[in-house]
């Protein structure tokens, strides 16, 4: 049984018809108690009635109900719609109407928040690439006019500032080369090359790799006891390998001195395996966790300038494993270290 909030048109204009039809038949049979009278009258003053209130209800209210219903779906109506505002919207309460225009509401205010937080992304991805350009470009700017201004002629000068020169270019190559690797891999033109490989064989070879930058802060960079079993993944190797490179110099980049690098390996549930990456770092505090991901967004901006890199790193680890449909998270605590944790699907036949 419906309740008074959810009557149908049809409900609401027999209900309507009733207590007018009905008081009016009382009427007439106590003024003229004739029972066929009263009959008559009730009948015709209700069909009268009933035909009245359905076609208002019908022609005026739903006429507006259908206007908003268009500008809600902002569509011209097809041949379906027009069957759905004729036979299906006359029979929606006005109740249920009222439910449809606010979960219509709800989520257009959905999509305004969403619209807003991209539009701050926006504005700091924007104000974070133009320090980026800025400083090394600067540099290169305050080099050159030094050199032009007569610092070419002395040799005790001139080397020491191309080489500065050259180091600000370098780091502008790598900003670009890292923007546009996000790029490809956020727009898909970057395409996985798929293969089985031996995880920790390529960690060992990222290790080789980095262990002049290890050993100028006397950072051990070892695979923890118990995670030496060879496990094979099915991922494209490169793309993997760039992944621990960042993870393993942003370590070292951030590690203590003399401290350790611990990588960690395990088997789950024999499809995935997952990979941690560890330090006995500094730690990030956990305000910055959910943003640490973030195009340049930097826990400590002067600390970050002054080890270097893009800023880029971490997103695009995120965005290469989120390329092989894996997830990549972190953990840390202050004063402890990091761990840096993603998964990989194991071998596949």
């Amino acid at each position: 049984m419906p309740t008074s909030k959810n009557f149908s048109p049809q409900q609401l204009s027999a209900l309507t018809a009733l207590g007018l039809s009905l008081p009016i038949s009382i009427g007439i049979y106590v003024f003229k108690p004739v029972w066929w009278i009263a009959l008559l009258s009730f009948i015709v003053i209700f069909l009268f009635a009933y035909g009245l209130m359905v076609y208002t209800l019908q022609t005026f209210i739903y006429r507006k109900i259908k206007l908003i219903y268009k500008f809600i779906y902002q569509t011209k109506a097809s041949k379906r719609e027009e069957f759905y505002y004729k036979n299906i919207l006359p029979q929606k309460s006005i109740d249920e109407v009222r439910q449809d225009v606010e979960t219509w509401a709800e989520q257009r205010k959905e999509e305004i928040e969403l619209l807003q937080r991209n539009e701050v992304f926006r504005k700091e991805f924007l104000q974070n690439l133009s320090h980026e350009l800025k400083t090394p470009i600067f540099a290169i700017q305050g080099y050159v006019d030094t050199l032009l201004n007569g610092a070419l002629e002395k040799p005790e000068v001139n080397t020491k500032f191309l080489q500065s020169t050259s180091r600000n270019i370098d780091r502008l190559v790598s900003l670009v080369d890292d923007l546009d690797a996000i790029s490809k891999l956020e727009s898909g033109e970057q395409l996985l090359l798929k293969d089985n490989f031996i995880v920790q064989d390529l960690l060992k070879e990222v290790y080789e790799t980095l262990s002049f930058k290890a050993d100028e802060k006397q950072i051990k960079c070892i695979i923890k006891k118990g995670c030496e079993q060879p496990l094979t993944v099915f991922a494209d190797k490169e793309k993997i390998r760039q992944v621990f490179i960042n993870l393993v110099d942003n370590a070292i980049k951030y590690g203590k001195q003399s401290g350790t690098i611990e990588a960690s390996f395990y088997k789950v549930d024999g499809a995935k395996v997952l990979i941690e990456i560890s330090d006995d770092g500094s730690g990030i505090s956990e305000e910055h966790l959910p943003r640490i991901f973030e195009r340049f967004y930097r826990t400590d901006l002067a600390r970050s300038r002054k080890v270097g890199g893009s800023g880029l790193g971490l997103a695009i680890c995120k965005h290469i494993i989120e390329a092989h449909e894996e997830t990549i998270h972190v953990r840390s605590k202050i004063d402890v270290g990091s761990t840096f944790g993603f998964t990989l699907q194991s071998k596949k036949d």
